[in-house]
């Protein structure tokens, strides 16, 4: 099994070798999922893309690997956007979960075997994460809600780097899911919505810790250690986490057990429009259904999204879309050369082994360098181009036609992009 796997890990800042914590057990991999009040639009598709391509690239390297990807359905976006719309929380999650499965499906996104965890479906582990946290005194109450105090857990921050000597000395505490904008929130964060009267009144479950909801900051926690444990290999999602979330996840699941949670962050870009961060003030957020309206195929997309490196940011327009679909298409149909036995040669030309050995390890070279898909993709099409002219004139045997096409094979059962 290879071993050079070189991933950045946002925790150091650093490329490192990626070692598995168990040798012989599960690489086990936390992918933030999409919170369902809303149409995920192309930005969380890029890091879907990101996530799947990794977890792909493991397999192809012989790793076994357990992911767990969420939704997150219970929040108070959610419970404002129902009560605008005068639905039901599910009535309004329902429609957006089954549209994120119809869309994996068309990106050829795998997701795990298991259901998709909801955090509906995790109260009881947030309640046992709060009640830890309560008798650590890592956590308090105050008033019906639960806050957690950040001076309390060690190293709080660490993750995106947090100045903590800018940590205001009057306690300010912060009772929403979420805020707005790149910013911290430097005060005690909530764990427990406490349930008021007249507010929220159907959405709220009884517990030992009183009647309320898990704030969307346990939610993560709750459902990751449910499911996969208190201690991971890989945690994944977009650059936006760097703010709160991830470490406040961080906080919650090391401040119960203690150990280090996950060894290694993967954090993707966003995608711009134009130039752009995509924005509702804008009016420039673009969905899958937008980009396919366009004449683009589902694979044309997944590759567009997936080619430029995860860690910076890409711009969609047009122009480049069309360059996307042209360089796939045109690889596809070079591969097709390659497959098409029309004119076998009794024997190939003698640069035709070494060709077809280095498109698996040209490769497996730049995967292993934190999943450059484009210099993975740009190696093997070189060597495509090459081989699908000897087969062109007639100098590619059967029998290297057959191997360069499972090489081939086996290679994009990571991309995913060929017909």
């Amino acid at each position: 099994m290879p071993s050079r796997l070189c991933l950045k890990n946002t925790l150091t800042d650093r490329k490192e070798i990626f070692k598995p914590r168990e040798k012989d057990g599960p690489v086990k991999i936390f992918t933030c999922g999409p919170s369902i009040y809303s149409w995920p639009h192309i930005g969380n598709y890029r890091t879907f893309l990101f996530e799947d391509v990794l977890q792909r690239y493991l397999d192809y390297l012989g790793y076994p690997v357990q992911r767990l990807i969420n939704f997150t359905d219970v929040e108070d976006k959610a419970v404002d956007e129902a009560r605008r719309r005068e639905v039901s929380l599910k009535e309004l999650t329902e429609p957006v979960a089954e549209r994120f499965f119809k869309e994996c499906r068309l990106l050829r996104i795998a997701l795990p075997e298991s259901a998709v965890s909801r955090s509906s479906t995790s109260i009881d582990q947030a309640v046992h994460l709060i009640q830890r946290l309560l008798d650590k005194g890592i956590a308090y109450r105050h008033g019906k809600n639960i806050y957690y105090d950040p001076l309390k857990f060690k190293g709080f921050g660490k993750l995106y780097g947090l100045d903590m000597s800018r940590w205001p000395e009057k306690k300010v505490r912060f009772h929403k899911d979420t805020y707005p904008g790149h910013r911290w929130n430097l005060g005690d964060f909530v764990l427990w919505m406490g349930r008021k009267k007249n507010a929220d009144s159907d959405i709220y479950w009884e517990t030992e810790l009183g009647k309320g909801r898990p704030s969307w900051n346990v939610q993560d926690p709750a459902m990751i250690t449910k499911h996969l444990g208190y201690r991971i290999d890989i945690s994944c999602g977009g650059i936006d986490n760097l703010y709160r979330h991830h470490d406040y996840n961080i906080a919650v699941i090391e401040g119960v057990s203690g150990k280090k949670f996950a060894n290694y962050w993967l954090h993707g870009e966003h995608v711009l429009v134009d130039g752009l961060k995509m924005s509702k003030s804008r009016g420039n957020i673009v969905y899958v259904e937008d980009v396919l309206a366009n004449g683009f195929a589902p694979r044309h997309l997944r590759f567009y999204l997936i080619y430029g490196h995860y860690r910076q940011k890409i711009d969609l327009n047009r122009d480049h879309l069309h360059l996307a679909r042209g360089r796939i298409d045109t690889f596809c149909g070079l591969a097709a050369k390659i497959a098409d036995e029309g004119r076998t040669a009794a024997r190939s030309q003698e640069s035709a082994p070494g060709l077809i050995r280095r498109l698996a390890t040209g490769f497996e070279e730049r995967m292993n360098d934190d999943l450059d898909v484009k210099g993975a993709f740009d190696s093997i099409y070189d060597t495509v181009e090459a081989l699908a002219k000897m087969a062109a004139s007639g100098k590619l045997s059967k029998k290297d036609r057959q191997e360069a096409a499972r090489s081939l094979a086996r290679i994009d059962g990571v991309l995913q992009v060929m017909k």
